[in-house]
């Protein structure tokens, strides 16, 4: 039986993002194992909560978005 080659993922990596509170960019580590995600990540300069929204496009390539509370 011959398997299909499937697409890796990236499991782990980084992006620069700008805080949508302070506008300081940050580098954001993200973990695609767990797929397409959403989640609240402080921010390491101003500590206001960031909503990360987490896709992983049809080459595998991770990609965030970030929002903030009253955006979201």
């Amino acid at each position: 039986m011959l398997s299909s080659p499937s697409r890796e993922v990236a499991m782990l990596s980084t992006q620069d993002v700008e805080c949508p509170y302070c506008g300081e960019v940050i580098t954001l580590a993200l973990d695609a194992s767990a797929g397409p995600q959403r989640y609240i990540e402080d921010c390491h300069v101003c500590c206001r909560p960031i909503t990360v929204e987490l896709a992983i496009d049809a080459d595998g390539d991770v990609h965030a978005r970030v929002q903030s509370e009253e955006d979201t």
